[in-house]
C-alpha cells in the first residue's frame, strides 16, 4: 500500500510540475529575464515538491528511514522516466535537447530539483519527526 501512495503523490507533483511549467511560460518568462525566470520556476517546485512531501508524510505512514529514501528513489525513477518518455516520444525532442536541461544553463536548477525529488519524504520525515 505505501508503493500505491507514493505513486499517487509523485501524480501529485507531476500535477504542480506541469502548473509550474505554465506559469513559468506564461507570468515568469515576460516578468523577468530568461535565466531568472528559470531559477525562479526552479525554486518555486522545489518549494512544491517539499510541501506536498511535508504534508503527506503522515498519509504516506509510518515507515522507516530507508524506506523513505526508496521513496525518493521510486520518485525520481518516475521523474526520469516521464521526462525523457514523454521529451523523446511525445514531444519529439532529440536526447541533446533533453540533456540541456541537466547542465546549469541559462538559470535552468533542473538537477537540484531532481536532488529534491529524491531527498524529500526523507527531509519530511526528518520535519515531521524529528529525532529524540
Amino acid at each position: 500500500m505505501p508503493a500505491l501512495k507514493a505513486l499517487a503523490l509523485w501524480l501529485l507533483i507531476l500535477v504542480f510540475a506541469v502548473a509550474n511549467g505554465g506559469v513559468r511560460e506564461a507570468v515568469l518568462l515576460k516578468a523577468f529575464a530568461r535565466d531568472t525566470a528559470f531559477t525562479v520556476s526552479g525554486l518555486l517546485l522545489v518549494a512544491c515538491i517539499l510541501a506536498i512531501a511535508i504534508l503527506s508524510i503522515p498519509w504516506l505512514g509510518r515507515l522507516t528511514y530507508p524506506q523513505y529514501a526508496l521513496v525518493g528513489g521510486l520518485w525520481l525513477l518516475l521523474t526520469l522516466a516521464f521526462e525523457f518518455g514523454f521529451g523523446l516520444l511525445v514531444r519529439g525532442g532529440t536526447l541533446d535537447s533533453l540533456l540541456d536541461a541537466y547542465r546549469f544553463k541559462d538559470g535552468n536548477i533542473w538537477p537540484v530539483v531532481l536532488v529534491v525529488v529524491a531527498i524529500a519524504p526523507t527531509i519530511a520525515a526528518l520535519v515531521r519527526r524529528p529525532a529524540r
